[in-house]
Parts: structure tokens; C-alpha cells; sequence
């Protein structure tokens, strides 16, 4: 070999492989391992070299599939609303007009996703905070466009305004039901398992009379419930 050559050939360097123990890696691949391991150990959990084991290749393999640990953020979201979409089905090109239903169905089916993912719920706020709306995952664009879809008899103007309503209704109400209230996890008993004592019933009396009942969940009925009684505003 000329020397020029094995110079050269020195300094491009040796590709990571992309065959790990699931076969050749894809994007798909790639993210629904991500959200495997989010699911298990949380988001803290997740890191390049953490998924590379995971999958069975190197860290350095992951980078043609994800640039960086933001773009696997945005790759959860992604799978979420991927998801999402798969328990809603195709969306119909010409609703039959009763939107009402139609977000009623598109908030449970959400309601349910989040329940099985919710170590994900925060991102679907930090992440669309941070990544401009024409670069955010198409399937969360698709959601988007489900819904403007139910509401595009009521005007553009209409529209726009219920689909803000709605969805940030619906993120609320998602982090309040999994936000954290347990301070001792294996406690049987109601009250000390939320540190109910740590409360001062002098100086906070209303929050420690109805603590126990925040700290339950409020589960679909109650999503039913405030949801109708926002939607009502819009009739």
C-alpha cells in the first residue's frame, strides 16, 4: 500500500457498527428502545451510552439516528403521539360534525397513552417549549392537524381558539393527575403515606383538610367532566 494511503486511511477512522443484538438499528428502533428505558428507569435514566448498551452497540453507533440526547427527547415525543395515533386510527377526511365527540375521544385516548407512559408527560411540555412548531415530530403535527380537522366548521378564528383551550387543558390536567404526592411509597396508611403531618393544619388548614383528596386520581370520569365543562363555553 502507498504511504499517502494508509496515511489517509489512518485518519478517517473506524465506524461505529450499527448491528447490535436487535439486528441493524433503525430510527423507529432507536426510539422505542429510548422509551423502554424511560418507562423503566425515568428520565434521568436515559443517555447515549445507556441506550447503546441497551440496544447492544456502541454510544457513537446512536449518533446517525439521533444527534444528541435532545433529539432523543424529541424522539419520545415522538413515539408518544406515534402511539397515540396508532389507538385513534386513521382520522376521518370528513368528520360527521359533532366535535364534542371527537375531542372527548381524542382526550381519552390521550388520557390512556399517558397512563402507560408517564415518565413522557413532562416532555410534551418542555420539549414543544423549546422546538419551533415546523420542527417538532410529524406525528405530533398530525395530532395538531387531527384536531383543527374536528373543529374546521367552526371558523378559523373559532378554531384556533378551542384548539388552544383544549389542549392545554388536557396537558393540565395530565400533569396534575401524575404529579408526585407520595412521601412514603410503601406506607399503608393513607395519611402518612403522603406526610400529611408535614402539613401545618394552623397555617395551611384548608390544604390539609383536602389533601388526602388531591392526592387522588382523578382517572377518565373527572377528565369527561372538566372537559365538558370547558367545551360548554364553546357551544
Amino acid at each position: 500500500m502507498p504511504e499517502g494511503d494508509g496515511a489517509k486511511g489512518a485518519g478517517r477512522g473506524r465506524r461505529a457498527g450499527d448491528r447490535g443484538r436487535y439486528g441493524r438499528l433503525s430510527r423507529e428502533l432507536v426510539m422505542a428502545s429510548a422509551l423502554e428505558v424511560v418507562d423503566r428507569d425515568g428520565l434521568s435514566g436515559l443517555s447515549m451510552r445507556g441506550l447503546g448498551a441497551e440496544l447492544g452497540v456502541e454510544a457513537m453507533a446512536l449518533y446517525r439516528y439521533a444527534s444528541g440526547k435532545d433529539e432523543l427527547l424529541d424522539g419520545l415525543v415522538g413515539a408518544f403521539f406515534l402511539e397515540l395515533e396508532g389507538e385513534l386510527g386513521e382520522p376521518d377526511p370528513e368528520p360527521d360534525g359533532d366535535w364534542r365527540a371527537g375531542l372527548h375521544r381524542v382526550a381519552l385516548a390521550t388520557y390512556r397513552t399517558a397512563m402507560r407512559h408517564p415518565n413522557v408527560v413532562p416532555l410534551l411540555a418542555t420539549r414543544l417549549l423549546s422546538t419551533p412548531l415546523t420542527r417538532r415530530p410529524e406525528p405530533v403535527l398530525r395530532g395538531d392537524e387531527r384536531i383543527l380537522v374536528l373543529l374546521a366548521d367552526l371558523g378559523g378564528r373559532r378554531a384556533v381558539t378551542l384548539h388552544r383551550a383544549f389542549t392545554a387543558w388536557l396537558l393540565g390536567y395530565l400533569i396534575v393527575e401524575l404529579r408526585a404526592v407520595d412521601d412514603d411509597p410503601e406506607e399503608p396508611d393513607p395519611a402518612f403515606r403522603i406526610g400529611l403531618h408535614r402539613i401545618s393544619a394552623r397555617e395551611l388548614p384548608q390544604l390539609r383538610a383536602t389533601a388526602l383528596g388531591l392526592a387522588e386520581r382523578g382517572g377518565p370520569g373527572t377528565l369527561a367532566a372538566g372537559l365538558d365543562a370547558l367545551l360548554d363555553r364553546f357551544e
